[in-house]
């Protein structure tokens, strides 16, 4: 096996210290919580580029927000930086669509180990263990639109040299990220390059091949929308130019889904022993210090209806049992269980299934134009990190607002079942 020559650690989108306004609005302190764990991961990070002696940290974009202003921000910044200076680790930095527009990007002063790309295709170039390095990448403007072809200006490859790429890019696109310097993989393997440091998309893709294409996701998530491992890349290029990737963690707070099987309970005492034993086996399953759940109550149970009614019951029980376990939140809890038939009825053939329908069927469809003009209002108040969830584009608002309406009906229904028993 070859030595290993030159390492290079690359991340992106930490989106360092952003406000976390719709947590906030649930739980001040788990806001505070999360808020904290950016700077955390990025100390993390560092701390990895030391031990493993890397060359190079790559940081392909959104390093924090447009409306970051905070000085504590570029003081801690420069305090990182500073380490890894100290070590000889050098940092290569692009600017995406949120850390270019940034207040504080002006007025915070790089130390000599950091190379901050411009707004024109430029390289830098390295050398480790007798391997040279040439990496090329680009800053988008803060204002207006990234070029339409990001690549076209990028330096041919330097010859005798592993050539590495940074770009901030959504690719082809994804759901819930806004389409910016797209390019596809084919463009990206006509550049000649051997690896493309690539960020803007906050999940994980490896594309393998030449060039092996890397979004390594956001190293911390910062809600439910960002749930999962979170983790940074770790590459190693060996002296006979052999390229190896390796995954490492990188979250101290993970946001998860989490289902609670209501299947057979029959007695809201069952309530309570069912949330410890799941909260339980999701806290051993995890591996970062600090977990936040979303759980979703399932199964077909007498206890459906009185599981949705008394849901705030439910959140109460989770909270209170979640503090006891320690490094553990409960974000919301949802629920998806379905009532049992009754001996000889038909699943859905009860009043309340018949009533459902008709609500469904005629009073929703006279509502259509009431409900688009709130569903407007409501998401173009919410805030930024979480409006991307309520599409603008009229069939997916569409879909949204049916199944919203209908999650409304059930909870009307549920209140109804519990006045007709009573």
């Amino acid at each position: 096996m070859p030595a290993i020559a030159f390492r290079f650690v690359h991340t992106a989108d930490l989106h360092l210290d952003s406000p976390l306004r719709s947590l906030a609005l649930r739980d001040p302190q788990l806001a505070e919580t999360v808020g904290a764990a950016t700077r955390a991961a990025f100390a993390g990070i560092v701390d990895l580029c030391l031990a493993e002696r890397v060359a190079a940290l790559l940081i392909a974009g959104d390093l924090y927000d447009a409306d970051q202003t905070s000085m504590k921000t570029a003081r801690f910044l420069a305090d990182q930086f500073a380490r890894l200076g100290e070590a000889g680790v050098r940092v290569a930095l692009i600017r995406g669509n949120h850390d270019a527009a940034a207040r504080i990007t002006g007025a915070l002063e790089m130390p000599p180990n950091v190379h901050v790309f411009g707004t024109r295709p430029g390289t830098l170039r390295l050398e480790a263990g007798g391997v040279a390095a040439a990496l090329h990448g680009v800053s988008f403007p803060a204002r207006g639109a990234p070029p339409e072809h990001p690549l076209r200006r990028f330096p041919a490859p330097v010859a005798g040299a592993v050539n590495i790429g940074l770009l901030h890019t959504s690719l082809g696109g994804a759901p819930g990220h806004d389409p910016y310097a797209p390019v596809s993989l084919a463009d990206l393997a006509g550049t000649g390059y051997d690896y493309w440091a690539l960020g803007h998309l906050h999940a994980r893709q490896v594309h393998g091949g030449r060039p092996v294409v890397v979004m390594p996701g956001m190293p911390q998530g910062r809600d439910i929308g960002e749930a999962g491992p979170k983790s940074v890349t770790l590459a190693r290029i060996g002296a006979d130019g052999g390229l190896t990737l390796e995954e490492r963690p990188s979250a101290l707070v993970e946001f998860a889904r989490h289902d609670v099987d209501f299947s057979g309970a029959s007695a809201w005492a069952e309530v309570a022993p069912a949330l410890a034993a799941a909260l339980r086996i999701a806290r051993q399953a995890a591996a970062t210090p600090e977990l936040v759940l979303r759980l979703r109550l399932c199964g077909a149970t007498p206890l459906a209806w009185r599981l949705r009614r008394d849901r705030d019951a439910v959140e109460d029980e989770a909270w209170r049992q979640a503090a006891a376990l320690g490094g553990l939140w409960v974000e919301t809890v949802e629920t998806a269980c379905h009532p049992l038939a009754a001996p000889g009825d038909a699943a859905g053939s009860g009043a309340l299934d018949e009533l459902q329908r008709i609500l469904a069927a005629e009073v929703a469809g006279g509502l259509d134009a009431e409900l688009a003009a709130l569903y407007d209002e409501v998401s173009g108040a919410l805030p930024a990190e979480v409006r991307h969830r309520f599409p603008a584009d009229p069939v997916p608002a569409a879909e949204l607002r049916a199944a919203l309406l209908a999650e409304g009906i059930v909870d009307v229904l549920a209140r109804l079942h519990d006045a007709a028993e009573g």
